[in-house]
């Protein structure tokens, strides 16, 4: 089995040789996952595909009962685990099988011991490898880096998870959403668990409060995975201008202790525009004084505090440094502060202002004053 970084760096399309993975992500059960993967799936097979269901749960529900039986399913593996039998996805008779896309539900599950991997998004990744393509689910709970966040909000412990790095493999990420209001009014109808359980998920997991919650961080994480396809496009087709589809802003600091003004002012700033935010410092040539390094260090921090991602560039000028950061990252605003000095120190200041906007590509820039010694 491939590391992560090996998954990685295999999924640019122009250098793949595995199979195609296509995830239909919600942001909690009930959304209708299950159902758009079928559905598609169907849309396949009536334009010519072989597509097989490797394993679909139908959690009692009756129309993603009806949707699967019109597809051709690979039979489960019975496994015996502490004398009580388990249906298991059968690997071994997919890949013998070697349809060209094959159906996998619940991306997060574990195996019963047993089973050659012990997570079924190990198993997924065994048929990309085979050249197979998969479509399969996953809610937004189970993702690794988000698991705690969604116990925070919800008070539910989530056992099963997903490694971030496996979504980024992913080529198509889709977003199955629907508004807390008509998931609860599917909740009232039946059409997500037994009866039984409508009142009780209805006062705990599926509030209106933790349903938006969850809802926000899954469009956070799609919007995400987008801002990373961009950016390998544009990097792929070497387009160094910055478009504008999301801002990103870069502050240029250095060890004075007014620099944390200027990072609260560009804080603000990115949390208006939710921006992403850089605090940018650029180490000359030469040693630095030590003094000065820890004053560095604590406005890096600092910066790090208020959310912005320290950055530490090395160069024989800020001004040209700056601007291959900023053509590299597609900054779209860069903030520079300004003493009120005069005489050479403000010569020498406009001349480094006037280097970066002639080496940066179009960018927005944003001179602050700030208050003399």
């Amino acid at each position: 089995m491939k590391t992560p970084e090996e998954w990685l760096a295999e999924s640019n399309p122009a250098e793949r040789t595995k199979g195609s993975l296509k995830l239909f992500l919600g942001y909690a059960p009930g959304v209708g996952k299950t159902f758009s993967m079928l559905s598609e799936a169907i849309r396949r097979h009536s334009r010519g595909q072989d597509v097989v269901i490797g394993i679909v749960e139908t959690h009692g529900r009756k129309g993603i009962a009806e949707l699967a039986s019109q597809m051709e399913t690979i039979p489960r593996r019975m496994m015996d685990y502490k004398g009580t039998l388990f249906a298991e996805m059968d690997l071994d008779a997919i890949l013998e099988r070697k349809p060209l896309v094959v159906l996998v539900d619940e991306l997060a599950h574990t195996n019963i011991p047993g089973c050659k991997n012990r997570k079924r998004y190990e198993d997924v990744l065994e048929i990309l490898e085979n050249k197979i393509d998969v479509i399969s689910t996953v809610n937004i709970q189970h993702i690794e880096s988000i698991a705690p966040t969604v116990r925070a909000i919800t008070g539910v412990p989530v056992r099963e998870t997903v490694p971030d790095w496996v979504l980024q493999v992913s080529d198509e990420t889709v977003m199955v959403d629907l508004t807390p209001e008509a998931l609860q009014n599917r909740m009232r109808r039946g059409d997500v668990y037994g009866t039984e359980k409508i009142e009780q998920a209805l006062k705990n997991f599926f509030r209106r409060g933790n349903l938006i919650a969850l809802r926000e961080l899954a469009l956070r994480q799609v919007a995400e995975q987008v801002d990373r396809s961009l950016e390998s496009y544009m990097e792929e087709k070497d387009i160094q201008e910055s478009w504008g589809v999301r801002e990103r802003i870069a502050v240029c600091i250095s060890a004075n202790p007014k620099a944390q003004y200027l990072v609260a002012r560009a804080a603000r700033m990115a949390r208006r525009m939710d921006a992403e935010l850089f605090a940018v410092h650029v180490d000359l040539e030469g040693e630095a004084d030590e003094d000065d390094e820890k004053a560095l260090q604590s406005n890096l921090q600092f910066a790090e505090n208020l959310g912005a991602k320290p950055v530490r560039l090395k160069g024989e000028s800020i001004a040209a440094a700056t601007a291959q950061f900023v053509r590299e990252k597609h900054i779209t605003q860069v903030i520079f502060g300004r003493s009120p000095t005069e005489g050479w120190k403000k010569l020498l200041y406009m001349n480094g202002i006037n280097r970066f906007l002639s080496e940066a590509p179009a960018v927005d820039v944003h001179i602050v004053t700030q208050e003399a010694e």
